[in-house]
């Protein structure tokens, strides 16, 4: 026995079996074979972020990565592939933004910060905005202040992910605060402006695009995020002499909502048809990256799923579907339709698996449910995963776009690769195919077939 395979065995709570049944490995065996030799998830990943990159909610490019979608679906030769409509909103950035730390004096020239605008952001008057800065490193410290030392002020937060924190996403979700909600928090504090450092641990000057929560009362600002070498720069500058100007130029526009799709194709149950187990990623992108991690990978890797089956000539004991969500980033527009709709019709969704944490080695799943501690019982399956380098089944909610689905009674679950390189690319222009691994994006795939294999066969 290998020793990751005994290790396994020996971690497993007691009173859970620890062998496998008859055949089980056997069939393993046969998926990953069937993504490790035959896969084509890197081929259709190459497709989909080299001819459609930057598949915003609103954009021709989203829309033609559906086509796209429904057509490398509908050669699988599934049993049904179909359109779901959805209404998403429609944010534009317009011409590249400016964000520069102005001159002290005639004899210097301004510096510029490698800048995005953030998602949802309003524009600058078309001359821009100038203002004097003040540097924050959390909501608490801005309102600390109060209005007496925000208004008038462009609040930079630079807070930085936590490089103590082991899991990245930890780290993500302890800084992400200062993004979503920190240009709001401003705004209601009389600031004109702010900027965000990127969330990522990588020091480059790469700026990280995504959304910041805005309502429509007319009080908002506009909102950039910095790379984290301009971040640090205009830190030290600060440092020096804390009366400094930013002037910033953000072009951005929102138009009407626009017309979207989640794009979904099935494998028909043989015994219990109307039972779904669902595999999906989110089909939109930041506008200024080819989404190849985020959330190319789990697209390509949701689609090979179904070809694996197909490939290996399994007919399921329940339907499985793969759903190719529209609008993850800036809205939920395409799960939240999703969810109603299997509401409104009485669907029954047994398990639904996210993949959207990037293309990289599988090492776990996260699992969640109303029905107790479905974790624990799936960790009977690990001497099976141990050999595959996938060691863990963890508590969860599973991802943003199946976790509607677990107040309607699903099991649902979430890819754990791992991720300390995730954030390097999260949200960027340099989230390109050259990035991912095809050995690592087909072992995903390989493994997330293997569960719902699993979850068919026996449930959870």
């Amino acid at each position: 026995m290998r020793l990751s395979l005994l290790l396994a065995v020996l971690l497993l709570p007691c009173g859970l079996p620890a062998a496998p049944v008859p055949g089980q490995e056997a069939m393993l065996q046969r998926i990953f074979d069937a993504a490790l030799t035959e896969g084509r998830a890197y081929e259709n990943l190459a497709a989909l972020v080299t001819l459609h990159p930057g598949r915003l909610a609103g954009s021709k490019a989203l829309e033609d990565a559906v086509v796209w979608s429904e057509t490398t679906l509908t050669a699988l030769g599934l049993d049904r592939v179909h359109k779901q409509e959805v209404m998403v909103p429609h944010w534009e950035r317009g011409a590249p933004e400016s964000v520069r730390l102005l001159a002290e004096n005639s004899g210097e020239s301004a510096l510029e910060l490698a800048a995005l605008a953030l998602g949802g952001s309003i524009a600058t008057p078309e001359d821009g905005l100038a203002a004097p800065v003040i540097e924050v490193r959390s909501i608490d410290e801005l309102n600390a202040l109060g209005r007496e030392g925000v208004a008038g002020r462009i609040v930079f937060f630079n807070g930085p992910m936590n490089p103590a924190a082991a899991n990245p996403w930890d780290a993500y979700r302890g800084a992400v605060a200062q993004r979503s909600r920190g240009p709001r928090a401003a705004a209601q504090l009389g600031a004109v402006a702010a900027l965000v450092r990127s969330m990522t641990h990588a020091l480059d000057d790469v700026p990280h695009a995504g959304n910041t929560a805005y309502v429509p009362d007319g009080g908002n600002i506009p909102a950039a995020a910095i790379s984290t070498l301009a971040a640090d720069r205009l830190s030290a500058a600060l440092a020096v002499n804390p009366v400094r100007r930013i002037s910033m130029r953000i072009h951005s526009r929102w138009l009407p909502d626009a017309l979207s799709h989640n794009v979904i194709g099935e494998i028909r149950g043989s015994e219990l048809p109307d039972e779904i187990i669902l595999v999906g990623g989110h089909l939109d992108s930041w506008d200024i990256s080819p989404g190849a991690h985020d959330d190319g990978a789990g697209v390509a890797q949701s689609i090979e799923v179904l070809r694996i089956f197909r490939a290996l000539g399994y007919q399921p004991r329940r339907t499985l579907r793969c759903v190719l969500f529209t609008n993850e980033e800036n809205g939920l527009r395409g799960a939240l339709a999703y969810a109603d709709q299997a509401r409104r019709s009485g669907e029954k969704h047994v398990f639904a698996v996210e993949t959207d944490s990037g293309g990289f080695a599988p090492r776990g799943f996260s699992l969640g449910s109303t029905q107790g501690p479905v974790h624990e019982r799936a960790q009977r399956w690990l001497p099976l995963f141990a050999p595959y380098g996938i060691y863990t089944f963890e508590r969860g909610s599973g991802g943003a776009d199946v976790g509607p689905l677990m107040v309607l009674g699903a099991t649902v679950g979430n890819l754990l690769p791992d991720t300390q390189r995730y954030f390097d690319y999260h949200h960027t222009a340099i989230d390109t195919l050259d990035k991912v691994h095809p050995r690592e994006l087909h072992l995903g795939a390989a493994a997330l077939a293997a569960l719902i294999w699993l979850v068919d066969q026996e449930g959870l």
